[in-house]
């Protein structure tokens, strides 16, 4: 998993509330369980005027001018704005897969629905939960000011804006600490791999039975 340590992104807003994970990244893509491969269709239903299904060759889609990722000023943005209770509705890991494949590295809203939340940290994107008037101002300056970036300090659990306001946010220490590391559940389970190599070799030699 990538380490999430500091970030000054291009940052881009999407005010919407309750975005949930099919408008995330449609039903009609969880057909892999590879973790790239999405970007391309995130927010497929808002960000194209045609419909879209896998293995479509992405140059050949009409974008929908209107949505915000579509407009040149915020391309190459690593940084999302968004409404309350982002990431609602079905479980599926695609949905923050798919924010990673495009490039966003940071989601700030006042709330995340929990399993998002919870697979966001799991796969290296970092979620901040902000109070609603701070993110909307951050979202109202950010689109008054082409080329805004946030500036996110995961270990002093700060965003500071260009014009030097700094919002302390809140993470539980053992998310920081991976995040931090770049530990997900495999490597955090490998920083043990010594002690488990140590009880694998004293159950051979005390029940080499259940080892054929």
């Amino acid at each position: 998993m990538k380490s999430f340590t500091q970030l000054k992104g291009l940052t881009v807003p999407l005010m919407r509330a309750n975005v949930d994970t099919d408008a995330i990244i449609p039903k009609q893509f969880l057909k892999s369980i590879k973790r790239s491969g999405f970007g391309v269709n995130l927010f497929d239903e808002w960000r194209y005027e045609d419909a879209g299904y896998p293995g479509q060759d992405p140059d050949s889609r009409i974008p929908n001018p209107d949505f915000v990722l579509n407009e040149p000023r915020y391309q190459g943005a690593q940084v999302l704005l968004a409404g309350e209770n982002f990431g609602c509705g079905s479980s599926r890991e695609h949905a923050v897969w798919a924010l990673d494949d495009y490039g966003i590295r940071s989601v700030i809203a006042p709330g995340f629905a929990d399993i998002f939340n919870n697979n966001s940290f799991k796969s290296g994107l970092l979620p901040i939960v902000l109070d609603k008037e701070i993110v909307e101002k951050l979202a109202d300056e950010c689109s008054q000011s082409e080329g805004y970036q946030l500036d996110i300090d995961l270990e002093a659990q700060t965003v500071t804006t260009p014009a030097g306001d700094v919002y302390p946010f809140e993470v539980d220490e053992f998310r920081k600490h991976c995040l931090l590391n770049g530990f997900d559940d495999i490597e955090l389970t490998l920083q043990q791999r010594f002690r488990i190599e140590e009880y694998e070799a004293k159950r051979r030699q005390s029940a080499p039975w259940l080892f054929g």
